[in-house]
């Protein structure tokens, strides 16, 4: 066994958050994905700047990547995203680009698209194959500000028994390859198969993650440590918990639901630490379960709910959880957006919104393109 490698955890303040967007780029005309993020990045560049402040590189040349400013509230964050998306716009629309997220894009083939030209992602590709020139998708990440290294791994194991929560209400990747999987998020399975990625081992205390990481390293499985890409992890270098669950998100209405609802969570489980409760956990192979409940089902998945195997509905749980959190949301000035996930429930998660367009289009998914391009012009789902 290697020797432990040190993981200090930066300085943080509690409950700041930030969000990271990936958003596909496509041709307005066809539907189909453009290869043209570099020209894009060229062009939003500030002069004398090697980048964008929040519009990044991402693994294909198909996306660019939002990534907000540490904020105080998810409506700041959001209003990063605002500024960076019509900064966006003024090149795209001229391109006859427009902004679309989801999962997968519903029928772009994984053949056709083009690997940005950068170490790091022609490193991954070299390894991992045939798997990794197959992850065409787009997903959300959110930052949460933890402000003692003490709490981030216990948070986090809480955090995975509403793993399922965040999946069914984030799934938006029904179809793959022009293919109806029969899965709410086909991303949350396939993103798993790179190596570290998946759900994350539920270490006892801070020593025994600094002892993986330095088996990782001293085996040449990783080079550094954000090469470790479980659905949750710790972001030492930003003092956060990095919660990477989520599918990508069609609308900004859904994507400050879905910020709230993971703020909220966060600083609940915080908050219960402080009273010196314990928080739940739950043995891996239910939270295993879970996962795979959730993007089969999504929103009808039955999920199990603690450790005695007890289940529900999820969006029953959803419910419940929203009157468990109100209190938490308006300490955070984020209520309004909160209650965004009542809106998801009633209109449907977006998997769910994308079936019922292929079908009143009798199959064509272009028609589930065009309602994705849609609802982000919208901002909202439709």
């Amino acid at each position: 066994m290697a020797q432990p490698f040190a993981v200090p955890f930066a300085t943080s303040r509690r409950g700041t958050i930030g969000i990271e967007w990936e958003l596909a780029l496509v041709d307005a005309d066809s539907g189909d994905l453009r290869q043209c993020a570099a020209t894009v990045l060229d062009e939003l560049r500030p002069q004398g700047e090697t980048e964008h402040p929040m519009i990044k590189q991402e693994l294909l040349l198909n996306t660019v990547e939002i990534v907000t400013g540490v904020n105080e509230t998810v409506a700041g964050a959001a209003r990063d995203i605002e500024r960076a998306v019509g900064e966006l716009r003024t090149v795209t629309d001229p391109l006859r680009v427009e902004l679309m997220c989801a999962g997968t894009h519903p029928f772009a083939r994984w053949t056709d698209q083009k690997v940005t030209d950068k170490q790091r992602y022609n490193t991954l590709i070299d390894r991992t194959q045939w798997w990794g020139r197959q992850m065409l998708i787009f997903g959300v990440h959110v930052h949460v500000g933890i402000e003692d290294q003490r709490k981030v791994l216990p948070i986090m194991r809480a955090l995975l028994t509403v793993f399922a929560h965040l999946q069914s209400l984030s799934a938006s990747s029904p179809f793959w390859g022009g293919d109806t999987t029969g899965y709410a998020s086909n991303r949350a399975l396939m993103f798993q198969q790179l190596p570290t990625a998946g759900l994350p081992y539920q270490f006892a205390d801070w020593g025994e993650l600094e002892q993986y990481v330095g088996d990782l390293l001293h085996t040449g499985v990783i080079e550094e440590f954000n090469e470790v890409r479980w659905d949750i992890r710790p972001s030492p270098g930003l003092g956060t918990l990095e919660v990477r669950i989520c599918d990508g998100t069609p609308s900004l209405l859904e994507l400050r639901a879905l910020a709230a609802l993971i703020h909220c969570l966060v600083e609940h489980f915080s908050s219960e630490l402080d009273a010196g409760r314990e928080l739940p956990t739950m043995p891996p192979w239910f939270v295993t379960e879970n996962k795979w409940r959730s993007a089969r089902y999504g929103m009808d998945a039955i999920i199990i709910l603690d450790r005695d195997g007890n289940e529900e509905l999820v969006t029953d749980s959803v419910a419940a959880w929203l009157r468990t959190l109100e209190p938490v949301a308006e300490r955070l000035g984020c209520l309004e957006d909160l209650d965004g996930v009542r809106t998801i429930l009633r209109m449907g998660a977006s998997y769910q919104r994308q079936r019922a367009a292929a079908r009143r289009a009798g199959g064509s998914l272009r028609a589930v393109v065009d309602l994705l391009m849609r609802e982000m012009r919208a901002d909202r789902p439709l």
